[in-house]
């Protein structure tokens, strides 16, 4: 082993010793940023709390107040109302609409016989039907039956509708048959003789999911019947006549959404001619019954 001079060694402990007193001297002031940076970011995380709490207090007094609101039936649009309050009410209200709703099937065992324009349209009426449903006050139990996940309209949807796995409505391949019994099912159909007088809590209401030009085949009139279920129509005739118009164009035939625009309305007021006043298309050609002599009864027919 080499010899180290004493000079030399009497630098390196005196270098040792300095380093280990520069250590000792640093030492505490790290532990105290160290410190210091702990208490800073448990200070900003209890901050972050507070707020959130804060945030959802007011959240919360925002939404009952609106539900308050909505019950006296006043209108929720006000600036000072965020949209997440609004999202929160209305999945409250769809989410309560599952358990003790109205309900309604939209039966759409029936969509191998449209085309793929047909399909489409279909997928955006159940889009807009879904879209009422969710400003309803009082919201449907909705349900899309005999909906095969294999199938066109199926996919459809999917493409059309952004978030349409996510509706707060049950989907499923199962008929309304296999879900309730058949004297509670009431199948709606413009072919049905019986008219539909009132929206009864205890029945479960159905329409074909077919698009206007399927429905004037009676194909939703003929699946009632396959299912030996009870049928009914929308009062049109009884508060609707014919107007004249230059096409000479009439027809009771609706799309799925107008014909649950027209329900939802309905079981708001109570009244079918505010109902259909409100819904009903006018290019269709009839009008709420009135004395103008320019309309013609519902009944009669235009050659």
């Amino acid at each position: 082993m080499a010899h180290v001079p004493e000079q030399l060694s009497g630098v390196s402990e005196l270098m040792d010793l300095l380093h280990i007193d520069l250590e000792t001297e640093d030492k505490p002031g790290r532990e105290d940023a160290l410190y210091s940076r702990n208490v800073q970011r448990k200070q900003r995380h209890w901050e972050r709390q507070v707020a959130a709490k804060k945030s959802k207090r007011k959240e919360e007094k925002q939404r009952r107040k609106l539900s308050r609101r909505q019950e006296s039936g006043k209108d929720l649009s006000s600036p000072q109302v965020t949209k997440r309050v609004l999202k929160a009410i209305t999945k409250e209200r769809l989410a309560e609409a599952q358990s003790t709703g109205l309900r309604l099937c939209v039966d759409l065992s029936m969509t191998d016989s449209m085309s793929d324009k047909e399909i489409s349209r279909l997928a955006g009426q159940l889009r807009r039907l879904y879209g009422s449903n969710r400003k309803a006050a009082r919201p449907f139990h909705l349900l899309l039956t005999d909906l095969r996940r294999d199938s066109r309209v199926y996919r459809e949807c999917i493409r059309m509708n952004d978030g349409f796995l996510n509706y707060m409505m049950d989907i499923t391949e199962e008929s309304c048959l296999d879900l309730f019994p058949a004297e509670a099912l009431v199948y709606l159909s413009p072919d049905a003789e019986e008219v539909l007088e009132t929206v009864d809590a205890d029945k479960v209401y159905v329409l074909g999911g077919l698009v206007d030009e399927s429905i004037q085949k009676k194909l939703s009139f003929s699946r009632a019947r396959e299912l030996s279920v009870h049928m009914a129509r929308l009062p049109i005739d009884e508060h609707m006549v014919k107007k004249n118009n230059a096409k000479n164009f009439h027809s009771k035939i609706l799309a799925v959404n107008q014909v649950f625009d027209i329900l939802v309305t309905f079981c708001d007021t109570g009244s079918w001619t505010e109902a259909l006043q409100t819904w009903f298309p006018q290019g269709k050609g009839y009008v709420v019954t009135t004395d103008d002599s320019t309309s013609l009864p519902a009944t009669q027919t235009l050659d």
